[in-house]
């Protein structure tokens, strides 16, 4: 490295070196040999950012530093050139919503809204702004910070991500912050929720917002809903729910607040129970049902039931009891898994495994030959193969075999990114049981 760098040095270790080299984007506490000052003898601060160097000398990048936080450094750079200004952020958002742009603009259902309305702009790593993840939901962004550098950069980015889309043509009321995340303790950080405090700009007085998805209109809690309200990576996901369900008895299990039972409603399902055992996410299911006016067909018959139980329970008590099954709706042609991730470490990798085939098994003993199965993994612990291994072992369990229709991701306002296995978390399957 020739050139002047205006930065402080973190002088990391040959293995952080190579990972970085392949594409990964963290150095860990134990790689980082040791700390230096940059040129004019300014220290090392918390959530600052620092030049990084293999321990020969060689430059690997500049990156993000978290001083409380077992991921030290997260790269932002392996461009020499690049200064990390606000012209540098200002590119990374810009080049963020022109892809959603382009993979999403034109995706749009007939005569619903476009796509980019209800979509992730920025996925952290992803799109090379770590730690900072911004949900658009219609004119309101929610966001969530993670990580001490992003915390300090809010007044840098945050105007800026405005600018960007006002500029092209995008309507935004204002940024709601969701800092809730568990991860913020991991870097030092408190939690804390509210609107982004936009100068000259008046704060909305709700936190709650009507947003369109494939045409199905949400009420959306972004103060108390999970994440940041509301589920935007299943987008597309649900379209497949939605061709399948045409005449269909649907069981959508898991539902939240029932987007895949909402859309499979929408595309002509005889009818649709909705479970899970969370009553306020019910409630929200039950009211999205009825502002879509899918809760009851044009002769007053039900055409959507709720019910709250603990899925894992339910569909075996569902299997053995054909009085039960009865009167929650069934038999059931179609049903769709969405759980949420069994796993959220390596080390608990064996026992999601298992929970994933239990539940799948269970779902095939209710599905007659002919039926479809929706199911789902969203924890990148869980690799496709690892899935897919689960649910051979389910269809084996239940004496049935599988004809696979599809193996979808996660829609592409969730990128994945080769050598960051992370930012691939979600495998969606459908199969018809023959």
């Amino acid at each position: 490295m020739k050139q002047a760098r205006p930065y402080p040095k973190a002088i990391i270790t040959k293995k952080a070196a190579r990972s970085l080299q392949a594409g990964h984007p963290w150095v860990f506490e134990g790689e980082i040999i040791r700390l230096e000052p940059d040129a004019e003898g300014n220290e090392v601060a918390n959530g600052g950012v620092v030049d990084l160097f293999e321990e020969k000398g060689t430059w690997q990048g500049a990156g993000l530093i978290s001083m409380q936080s077992k991921i030290r450094v997260r790269l932002l750079t392996r461009n020499a050139n690049d200064r990390i200004d606000e012209g540098f952020w200002r590119r990374r958002i810009l080049w963020a919503w022109e892809m959603r742009k382009t993979t999403m603009g034109r995706r749009a259902l007939p005569g619903c809204e476009p796509d980019t309305n209800c979509c992730r702009i920025l996925f952290s790593e992803a799109d090379g702004t770590p730690g900072l993840i911004v949900d658009r939901y219609e004119d309101v962004l929610v966001a969530q910070v993670g990580t001490f550098g992003m915390e300090r950069l809010r007044p840098v980015i945050y105007p800026l991500l405005l600018d960007v889309l006002r500029n092209d043509g995008q309507k935004i009321r204002g940024i709601y912050e969701r800092a809730d995340s568990p991860s913020r303790r991991l870097e030092g950080l408190d939690f804390y929720k509210g609107w982004w405090p936009e100068p000259g700009m008046e704060m909305p007085s709700s936190a709650r917002v009507m947003a369109q998805e494939n045409g199905i209109i949400y009420d959306l809690d972004i103060e108390n809903g999970q994440k940041t309200g509301f589920f935007l990576d299943q987008k597309y996901n649900r379209r497949a729910v939605r061709e399948l369900a045409q005449g269909k008895r649907v069981l959508d299990c898991f539902c939240h607040v029932g987007p895949f039972g909402l859309n499979a409603a929408a595309g002509g399902a005889e009818f649709v129970r909705c479970v899970d055992i969370s009553d306020t996410a019910l409630a929200l299911a039950k009211e999205n049902a009825r502002l879509n006016k899918l809760d009851v067909d044009e002769n007053g018959n039900q055409r959507m039931g709720f019910t709250c139980a603990d899925v894992v329970d339910y569909l075996p008590e569902l299997s053995h009891s054909k009085e039960m099954l009865k009167a929650e709706g069934g038999p059931f042609d179609l049903i769709v898994l969405d759980p949420p991730a069994f796993t959220k470490s390596r080390q608990a990798i064996a026992h999601a495994k298992k929970g994933y085939e239990e539940i799948n098994e269970a779902a095939l003993h209710l599905l007659p030959r002919g039926g479809y199965l929706a199911t789902c993994s969203c924890s990148h612990f869980m690799s496709t193969e690892l899935l897919e291994e689960a649910i051979a072992e389910a269809a084996h369990k239940a004496n049935v075999q599988l004809k696979q229709i599809e193996l979808r991701q996660q829609a592409p306002d969730h990128p994945i990114v080769w050598g960051i296995p992370e930012t691939h978390y979600l495998d969606f399957l459908t199969f018809q049981v023959v």
